[in-house]
This record gives structure tokens, C-alpha cells and sequence, in this order.
């Protein structure tokens, strides 16, 4: 059993780091979290105090705050997670007015993949694959991306996925992969990875889009990030697009200029 413990100063220095990159503000609450979280990381690179490592990182070491921003941001996620999302999801693109663009969907914060492989099974079953349509996922996690661009998960995850979509779009393991399954190429292929931080300013080559997914991240924002994040993200969404939050988030006093049409979802006029 690890006996690292963490100062009221080095969690206080801690927070500030990651604050000022990831926008997520820990409460006191957190401090077992972090020591879990990152135990392992401090002993592989041969600290035995936060002191040192954070003084490591405070020098400058880009790539040891990356690592440190990947092991405490939060990934819990699954298929077809909040799924009247994904059924508002259906319903629009089944009576979308004819545009010229593809129809195109961000996941924001994309965690493991699930949410994006979810809206690309619903897209496929909704618009089949000669529609054009187009899927970035994006996460501030590079670790947990490498894992969603493989599709590749345990069979326990696929216990939301609806029968018939699980035959047709994901292919179940054998021999050595017994007990996982692979989403099928026609799935990943229709889903791009890419690394993002909300909180920075967006790159000018994505969007415009028709759905933005937001869901689940923002509990870890205050106030002044949200309405930070949320600003950011509305510059990339269509006029007539949403909005999707999780369903513990709202948007009162964030974004007053969109239109609240169901819970969680949001419509920019």
C-alpha cells in the first residue's frame, strides 16, 4: 500500500496547474483521487513527494502536464449513455431540410469513444452510408483517444447496444480476442480522433456543425470556464443546430441566447 501523501500546498499548487490547463477545478474532496490517480506516475518517474514533481512540471515539462492532465481527467462513459439524446438525435436528421453540407456531429469531450461510435451507429441506421455525414470526437486526453480510435472493447461494454445494431456494426472476438468485440470498419471509419482543449482557443479547420455534444463535462467548470467553453463552442454550430449537455447540467445564465427544447438539449436560433 502507497504511502505518499499530498500537502495542503502542494494540492493547492496542484489545482492551480491544472486550472490554468484543463479549465477543471478539484475541490478538497479530490486529494484521495489525485493521490491514486497519479501514485504510480510519481514513482515510475522517481519522486517521493508532490514537491519535486510539480516543481518538474512549474520548470516547463510540457509533456509530464499532459501525462498528469490525462491521469486525473475523469473518462466514465458508456453506450448509448442518456439515450432520448440519441433518439432526439434520429428524429432531426430524419426530417432535416436538404443541405449541400454533410450532415456533421462533434462529441467534445469523446472520453473512450463510446459517445462517438454511438452517434455513428445511430447515423448509419438513420441515413445509411451514402449520405454524407461526418463525426470528430475530440478529448484533453491523448492517453484515452489512443484507446477510443482502436474500437476495440470488452463485451460487457455492449450491454446497452441495441441487438440488431450490435450484429450489424460490431464484430464479436474469437479465439484470442474471446470476450470483446471491434466496432466494424464502416463505423470507424465515419469517426475522426483528435486531440482538443476546450478551454483554448479552437482551431479554425473544424465545424461547422449541426449537433455539438458537451455532456457530462462541465460539472468540472465553474462559472466563468463554462461560459468560456460554451461561447467557444457556439461560434462552430450551424444556425437551427444544438446543443447537448448531460442531463445534471443546465445552461441557465451560461448561454441565454439559445432556445432550451428538451431537457439537456438546446437550440441556437
Amino acid at each position: 500500500m502507497s504511502n505518499l501523501t499530498i500537502t495542503d500546498q502542494e494540492f493547492s499548487q496542484l489545482r492551480r496547474i491544472l486550472y490554468q490547463n484543463a479549465g477543471i477545478n478539484l475541490s478538497d474532496a479530490k486529494k484521495v483521487l489525485v493521490i491514486g490517480r497519479l501514485d504510480k506516475r510519481l514513482r515510475s518517474c522517481g519522486h517521493s513527494n508532490f514537491t519535486t514533481y510539480l516543481r518538474k512540471i512549474a520548470a516547463g515539462d510540457e509533456s509530464e502536464l499532459r501525462i498528469m492532465v490525462d491521469l486525473l481527467t475523469t473518462n466514465e462513459t458508456y453506450f448509448f449513455r442518456e439515450h432520448k439524446h440519441f433518439d432526439f438525435l434520429r428524429q432531426q436528421v430524419q426530417f432535416r431540410p436538404n443541405q449541400k453540407a454533410p450532415f456533421a456531429v462533434w462529441s467534445a469531450a469523446c472520453s473512450s469513444g463510446e459517445e462517438p461510435y454511438t452517434l455513428a451507429m445511430v447515423l448509419m441506421d438513420a441515413l445509411g452510408p451514402a449520405v454524407q455525414w461526418d463525426i470528430l470526437a475530440s478529448d484533453i486526453s491523448t492517453r484515452i483517444l489512443e484507446r477510443a480510435q482502436t474500437g476495440h472493447y470488452a463485451m460487457e461494454r455492449a450491454k446497452n447496444i441495441p441487438p440488431d445494431m450490435l450484429s450489424k456494426y460490431c464484430l464479436k472476438g474469437v479465439r484470442e480476442q474471446h470476450g470483446t468485440f471491434l466496432m466494424a470498419r464502416e463505423i470507424r471509419d465515419r469517426v475522426r480522433f483528435r486531440y482538443l482543449n476546450l478551454i483554448e482557443p479552437l482551431p479554425n479547420n473544424i465545424g461547422p456543425f449541426d449537433f455539438i455534444f458537451l455532456r457530462n463535462v462541465m460539472i468540472y467548470f465553474d462559472v466563468e470556464t463554462k461560459r468560456k467553453v460554451v461561447s467557444s463552442l457556439l461560434k462552430k454550430l450551424r444556425s437551427g443546430g444544438h446543443l447537448l449537455v448531460g442531463h445534471s447540467e443546465n445552461l441557465a445564465g451560461i448561454a441565454d441566447e439559445l432556445i432550451g427544447v428538451r431537457p439537456a438539449i438546446y437550440r441556437k436560433p
